[in-house]
């Protein structure tokens, strides 16, 4: 199960390329995001180019400001094989995906990363995905999969998203990302998911 709420710009204000001052699930903490529909056209990614498998209608810009980020906080489940007392057993693995991208052969990028955290708030594990470059993307405008899987550190009761759009160069907030999700899964044998 995603544990990222929103993880798709599906939900809430945004579909123009217009920038948003809210955006459900998420906490924004700098600039502007725009949550734009892969059928406007302009430049922008199309449903043709290289994304998600399974997209939905939209995906996440940096809008016009230099910089955006958008932050959620997620508490990991209580109970169950992934739970609280499988973390401190070491028995859950953890898995950060996202399709991150930009615009043909501009440096503007994506990266989300997740912080595993204590119940003080203290970092006990790092994970960052992107940002895609023009070279990754051939110079083409395109939005690639990335991903991680670590254990769990033991005592890890929350997650911290941080997904950062950021412009490069030109007017408009380039750096683009859909499909953001976290799971977890219960480890076999010999501690692997």
């Amino acid at each position: 199960m995603n544990l990222v709420v929103n993880g798709d710009a599906e939900t809430g204000p945004g579909g123009t390329a217009d920038p948003v001052t809210t955006v459900h699930g998420w906490r924004l903490t700098q600039g502007a995001p725009a949550l734009v529909p892969y059928d406007l056209g302009g430049g922008y990614p199309t449903p043709g180019d290289p994304g998600p498998t399974t997209r939905g209608t939209r995906f996440f810009t940096g809008g016009n400001s230099p910089r955006t980020t958008l932050l959620q906080d997620i508490d990991l489940p209580r109970k169950g094989a992934t739970g609280h007392q499988a973390i401190d057993a070491g028995r859950v693995h953890y898995t950060l995906t996202a399709w991150l991208g930009g615009y043909a052969d501009q440096q503007d990028g994506a990266r989300l990363s997740v912080e595993l955290r204590d119940p003080q708030g203290t970092p006990l594990a790092l994970s960052v995905l992107g940002p895609v470059t023009a070279e990754e993307r051939a110079g083409r405008t395109a939005l690639l999969e990335r991903t991680a899987t670590a254990p769990v550190p033991p005592g890890t009761r929350t997650a911290r998203l941080l997904l950062t759009l950021t412009r490069a160069g030109g007017t408009a907030n380039d750096g683009y990302a859909d499909a953001l999700t976290l799971t977890l899964t219960a480890t076999r044998r010999g501690g692997r998911p």
